[in-house]
Parts: structure tokens; C-alpha cells; sequence
């Protein structure tokens, strides 16, 4: 059976992640291991315990995403890596694809999603933005409002950030932007509109200031040719080569994830593969199952949706 990984990105994350794991198998105790003596001391007590308030934080999220992921990885590599075909992440999950695919070590991994947590928090705080979801309105419309938004008196920049499904668009900019372009889409008929808790405009120009400190992380860690190929949030096509997956990384800190055109070159180039969610919850299930509802998915993020997975896999 061939397999397409896909890992989540940050939204995804809740107190109590991995606790069942890391209770059910060595293997993601070890992955918890290294994330309290990377991150941070107490890491895997935020991870299990909370508090939701401090998880949440971008620079929490995205290694406690990861981490999750990685124990997830840990407990099912040995069989699912053989039959892996391609991977993918929504933003931050990128980098943990790249870490399932063999370009980068645990250790490096975390520590460059914690900066890379920090950098966009930092970001945040000091050129203060916000996002919005956008549903029930096409990718066309989403562009046009966001435009227009950024071109009004009583607007501000705003652009498209998290092309998530054919309807469902994320939107990232100054708050004013966010705003005006949400009242834009609701008076053109959009189905909803829904702010987002977020510290930042991620996917934007206002995270531009953090590309100097993140060219600096990326540069310091080592980074392999990945086992399979990466498809890049920013281009959505297949990267085999190592500098060219550390250059998109880089570049999908100030771009919009393409995610539903991720989704339909999978399905395209994979029509018979099993999409495996690896990590929490189920978002990119769902968003797969828009998108190409032609192909087979399956989350794995609980020690019962691994032993489904593996017995699946076996058959």
C-alpha cells in the first residue's frame, strides 16, 4: 500500500497531546525525553498538563506539534516509512515532514520550530496583526475582497495566507485589513466569517522581519535530501533537493500555504495512496476529504488510530 504522510500545522495543538502515547510506548517516552532536554525542562508536563494559555503560544504550539507528531512517527516508522511515497505539511507541519523524511535530526528539529515559534511570536508583537477565516466564498473572491480591503481608507494590508479548501480561505494582515476584508466578504455573500486567536499576521508581509532570524536557523542546522518528496506549501510541487526544501521553508514564513493545490497534486500523482494524518486531531483529514474526496484517508494521532493504521497497513 503506498502511503502519503501528512502532518498538521499549528491550531491543532490541545492540552493533553501525547500523554496517551508517551503512557502506551517507549519509543514516544523517548520523543518526550528529547523535547524536555531540547525545548525546555518541563516541556512534556506543558505538553500533557497545560496550561492551555501557555501551549498555545506560538513558540509552545509548534514544537509541542511536532513533538507530538515525531512520537506518533516514532511508534509506526518501522512499518509505515517502507511504503511512504510522498509527504506534506500544513506550515509548521512542513518542517516535521522534512524531519520524517530523514533532512533533519529530533534535536534539530525541535529547536528550529521553537525559534521559529519565537521569531513569529516576536513578529507578532512588534508590528501587531491578526487572521480570519474566510468559508463558503472561492479562492477569486477571497483575492479580490483582500484587495480591495488593503486599498480602502478604513482598511489595511490583508492578504490571502492558508488556501485551505476550495472554500475555506485564511486571511492574515493588519487587524484594520482583517476586519474591513471580513466585512467585505460577508456583505458579498460569504457563508461565514471567524476571527482567529492568533499572536501575528503569519503568512504575511508583516512576518518579513522574522525571515533574517529564520535564514540564520536554517543555516545552522543540518539538512539532508529528504527520503521522499516534500510538497512545498509554498509552490506545491514535489522537493527532492535539500537546499531548494531549506530555501521554501524560508519562503513559506511571508507566503500563503497553497494547501488545496498540496492536496490535488498528491491526489493527482498518489490517485491510489492511503493520506495518513499524522499527529493530532483531524483537520487535514477533513480538508483532504474536500479537496480529493476520491482518495482514501486515515488520521493516526492516538494509540488507537495507530494500531487501526498498522493493522490496515498489514493486511
Amino acid at each position: 500500500m503506498k502511503i502519503v504522510a501528512l502532518f498538521p500545522g499549528q491550531g491543532s495543538q490541545k492540552v493533553g497531546m501525547g500523554k496517551d502515547l508517551s503512557e502506551a510506548d517507549p519509543r514516544a517516552r523517548a520523543v518526550y525525553a528529547r523535547a524536555d532536554a531540547v525545548v525546555a525542562a518541563d516541556f512534556s508536563t506543558l505538553c500533557f498538563e497545560g496550561p492551555a494559555e501557555t501551549l498555545t503560544r506560538t513558540y509552545n504550539a509548534q514544537p509541542a506539534l511536532l513533538a507530538h507528531s515525531a512520537a506518533v512517527w516514532a511508534m509506526v516508522r518501522d512499518v509505515v516509512a517502507k511504503q511512504m511515497v510522498a509527504a506534506a505539511g500544513h506550515s509548521l507541519g512542513e518542517f516535521t515532514a522534512y524531519y520524517a523524511a530523514g533532512s533533519l535530526e529530533l534535536d534539530e528539529a525541535l529547536q528550529l520550530v521553537r525559534e521559529r515559534g519565537q521569531l513569529m511570536f516576536d513578529a507578532g508583537q512588534n508590528v501587531p496583526g491578526t487572521m480570519a477565516a474566510i468559508l463558503g466564498a472561492d479562492l477569486t473572491f477571497v483575492d479580490a475582497v483582500c484587495e480591495q480591503a488593503s486599498a480602502a481608507p478604513d482598511g489595511g494590508l490583508v492578504v490571502a495566507a492558508n488556501y485551505n479548501s476550495p472554500a475555506q480561505v485564511v486571511i492574515s494582515g493588519t487587524r484594520a485589513g482583517v476586519e474591513k476584508a471580513m466585512q467585505l466578504s460577508r456583505d458579498a455573500g460569504a457563508k461565514r466569517t471567524t476571527a482567529l486567536e492568533v499572536s501575528g499576521a503569519f503568512h504575511s508581509p508583516l512576518m518579513t522581519p522574522a525571515r533574517e532570524g529564520l535564514m540564520a536557523a536554517l543555516t545552522r542546522v543540518s539538512f539532508r535530501r529528504p527520503l521522499v518528496p516534500i510538497y512545498a506549501n509554498v509552490s506545491a510541487q514535489a522537493i527532492s533537493d535539500a537546499a531548494l526544501g531549506r530555501e521554501l521553508l524560508l519562503e513559506q514564513l511571508d507566503s500563503p500555504v497553497l494547501w488545496t493545490d498540496v492536496v490535488l497534486q498528491l491526489a493527482a500523482d498518489f490517485p491510489d495512496a492511503l493520506f495518513v494524518e499524522i499527529g493530532n486531531g483531524s483537520v487535514l483529514t477533513k480538508l483532504v476529504q474536500r479537496i480529493a474526496p476520491h482518495v482514501q484517508t486515515a488520521p493516526c494521532g492516538t494509540p488507537q488510530e495507530i494500531a487501526a493504521l498498522l493493522e490496515r497497513v498489514a493486511s
